[in-house]
């Protein structure tokens, strides 16, 4: 007996092969803990609050963490594994040695082990607490999703792949196209400069010796150029010198924006989204309207935290080692 195969069915295996070979892709729910640890969030703010009591550094350092992992292999707390022996882990590259308060997730994640063992992943627990350094510090509010896994690979070299502070608007918008982030999410996100502090090194290129044309960057205020090649003198000791990157840098707001206007952007990737046609009237409407920036913001944050989720990761016991 012959048996056919019609070209519907013959296309029905081809589609069944195909999802056999899509990584899976955790489907995150904002009300994931509330039967397995329903009080993960009461446990993630109350230790990231007494931390930000103790050192005000600490709200900057969570939300650069957040971003620092989501854009390397996802939001999978990668970024949170020590380097070993035979690995140099995310957290000792270059662009991450001054994250620093790693401390504060593995304190949060004992009182988790204790209040509900192996329920609350580290991605999770990043991820809430960027929402709430955010809030804390007098920025909105949104729903975290949860649902994340832990990863298992953390390689420094490629935070070669993060976003410098030397990139043109052209690399930004690749570079966050590449995450499945558009125009509107790069100039919202960015707007998580309002919290944080450069050190001399990220931006001391813009300050002296630009260009064969220009000394200093030509898209630097003039006045705050020499305002910060003082806080940066040639030949400086002092390795911890810098600057906030706003003017209100322990209050989350939208000052980051109306210093873009005045030409007062650290970095010159910040610089950059004021100096081109396809986000200055996004930062120019962020600048005038704060509940616009703060609605944006938040949208793009949870845009953020779906980047790279996965599914067959696990939930690691010590965020510092995979299980």
């Amino acid at each position: 007996m012959t048996v056919s195969i019609t070209e519907t069915s013959f296309l029905q295996i081809i589609f069944l092969i195909c999802l056999t070979f899509v990584p899976l892709q955790a489907k995150l729910d904002s009300h994931y803990y509330d039967r397995t640890c329903s009080q993960v969030e009461n446990i993630i703010f109350e230790t990231v609050r007494n931390a930000s009591n103790h050192d005000p550094k600490v709200p900057a350092r969570i939300l650069r963490m957040f971003f620092h992992d989501c854009f390397i292999r996802g939001c999978d707390a990668s970024v949170l594994l020590d380097s070993t022996p035979e690995n140099k882990a995310e957290k000792d590259g270059p662009p991450n040695i001054s994250v620093r308060s790693f401390y504060v997730i593995d304190e949060a994640k004992a009182k988790l082990e204790a209040a509900c063992p192996l329920s609350v992943s580290c991605a999770d627990i990043i991820a809430i607490a960027a929402r709430d350094v955010v809030t804390m510090s007098g920025g909105p509010y949104w729903n975290v999703l949860k649902g994340r896994k832990d990863g298992r690979v953390s390689k420094a070299n490629e935070t070669i792949n993060l976003p410098a502070p030397s990139f043109n608007t052209i690399q930004l918008i690749q570079s966050f196209a590449e995450r499945g982030l558009g125009v509107k999410d790069l100039v919202a996100l960015s707007g998580g400069h309002s919290l944080g502090f450069s050190h001399c090194s990220s931006f001391e290129a813009r300050i002296r010796n630009f260009s064969s044309s220009h000394y200093v960057d030509p898209s630097m205020n003039g006045e705050f150029a020499e305002n910060l090649g003082q806080k940066c003198p040639k030949g400086r000791r002092d390795h911890n010198a810098g600057e906030f990157l706003d003017s209100t840098a322990s209050t989350f707001d939208n000052d980051y924006y109306i210093r873009l206007l005045a030409g007062k952007g650290v970095f010159g990737s910040d610089q950059a989204l004021f100096g081109d046609y396809r986000t200055r009237w996004i930062v120019e409407s962020f600048s005038r309207d704060k509940d616009l920036f703060f609605k944006e913001f938040k949208a793009s944050m949870v845009k953020l935290g779906n980047v790279g989720v996965i599914e067959d990761g696990e939930v690691r016991l010590n965020c510092r080692v995979v299980n």
